[in-house]
């Protein structure tokens, strides 16, 4: 399958603009005919933990609506980073979209970010979440997410292939984003996709390197620090079985010993 990764520079509080600028994306990886087009974390309100709670929305209003739209006008999947809102919690999610605008899958963070204050604020997922798109098993993570490798390897252990992590990581550790999403596909011989912010929401700036990581650690793509980028891969399945059969780590696992 084709597909494309957004990096974005979003609008602190400004819905309406971000949501114009992942349309206009989602088009633009529609027109290179990509299969799927994955966003960053939060990307309808930027990552301000006050404005994120004053501005997130439920599935049945705000930015979600709009989305399925463009993604049955378009025919595309797209994985978008999202504040949810549901009664008076609000949650850091993921929503999943499949080319008819059903919403095929959600996942909420399960790792809240502390030193960026989002236990304060947000509401922590309670369950890992899968997606089948296109012939392979996505798993899903959230920016924080990816320091928790157990997370992968549940997640692997479940049956992923791709494991997506929309991100607003920060500059001042660019370094382990990279060094982490290549840890990650290295050691669950998977793809990651790691869809990360750019520009800055006030003080915060944000480490762009959104990229594409193969079952082997191969980087297929990436995208400079700064700066909107639309970066497009190739993911096949066959490569993750090659790879697997090639170096069967998961059959010389010992989980006796741990």
């Amino acid at each position: 399958m084709r597909v494309a990764v957004a990096q974005m520079v979003c609008e602190v509080g400004n819905v309406a603009a971000n949501c114009g600028t992942m349309q206009r994306l989602a088009e633009q990886a529609a027109g290179a005919g990509c299969d799927a087009v994955v966003f960053p974390e939060m990307a309808d309100t930027g990552y301000e933990m006050k404005t994120i709670v004053a501005k997130a929305s439920t599935w049945e209003s705000g930015p979600l609506p709009l989305l399925q739209e463009t993604a049955t006008r378009l025919r595309i999947w797209m994985v978008c980073g999202l504040a949810e809102r549901e009664g008076s919690d609000v949650y850091n999610s993921v929503a999943v979209l499949d080319p008819s605008g059903k919403l095929a899958a959600r996942y909420r963070k399960a790792h809240l970010f502390t030193l960026a204050r989002e236990p304060r604020f947000l509401k922590p997922g309670q369950s890992l979440t899968l997606a089948a798109i296109e012939g392979l098993q996505w798993g899903i993570m959230l920016c924080y997410d990816i320091r928790f490798p157990e997370m992968a390897r549940s997640l692997a252990l479940r049956g992923a292939e791709v494991v997506v992590v929309p991100a607003a990581w920060p500059a001042a550790r660019a370094n382990h984003w990279s060094t982490l999403l290549a840890g990650r596909a290295i050691e669950n011989q998977l793809y990651m996709i790691g869809a990360n912010r750019a520009g800055s929401d006030g003080s915060l700036q944000f480490a762009g390197g959104s990229r594409v990581v193969d079952p082997y650690g191969v980087l297929l793509a990436a995208a400079p620090e700064a700066g909107e980028q639309l970066l497009i891969a190739e993911l096949q399945k066959s490569r993750v079985d090659e790879v697997r059969a090639s170096m069967p780590v998961f059959q010389d696992r010992r989980p006796d010993l741990y």
